[in-house]
């Protein structure tokens, strides 16, 4: 319905350059504004992570691109253009999964208080039963 969007988090890490001019009317909005950007890379940074490479480096060598369809192929662990790799994600699902989080962020902040269950504390698991009184060989006819 939207189109595509490099995937893998590529193309939220790139809107962190959009939102690097902005500033919000009040010292709140600038915050937020903040927090978004540095929210958005988490996608890319875990994936970079996941694939047991620095996302650090990664990362910044993304943001040095000049291309937005540029990232980081984890599978082949080289950097590749996602739109010719076919490493795409529906525009739809990222901008509703962006929309979603931030509404549940927004629930959280503006809540003052939340019911959770205690966590179960769980017994061990038992150990492998003994082999309860079975004969040796001999004990076998045949």
């Amino acid at each position: 319905e939207e189109g595509i969007v490099p995937g893998g988090g590529v193309a939220l890490l790139y809107a962190t350059k959009a939102l690097g001019g902005l500033a919000g009317d009040n010292e709140d909005q600038t915050q937020g504004i903040a927090i978004v950007r540095k929210a958005i890379q988490a996608p890319v940074r875990q994936i970079v992570e996941n694939s047991g490479s620095e996302s650090s480096m990664i990362v910044g060598k993304l943001l040095e691109q000049k291309s937005a369809t540029y990232g980081w192929d984890a599978q082949s662990e080289k950097f590749a253009d996602f739109i010719d790799s076919g490493i795409v994600d529906p525009t739809k699902v990222v901008r509703v999964a962006l929309q979603n989080a931030a509404s549940v962020a927004g629930l959280l902040i503006t809540t003052e208080a939340m019911v959770a269950d205690r966590p179960k504390k769980e017994a061990a698991g038992g150990g492998m039963p003994g082999g309860g009184g079975m004969g040796g060989m001999g004990d076998m006819d045949f």
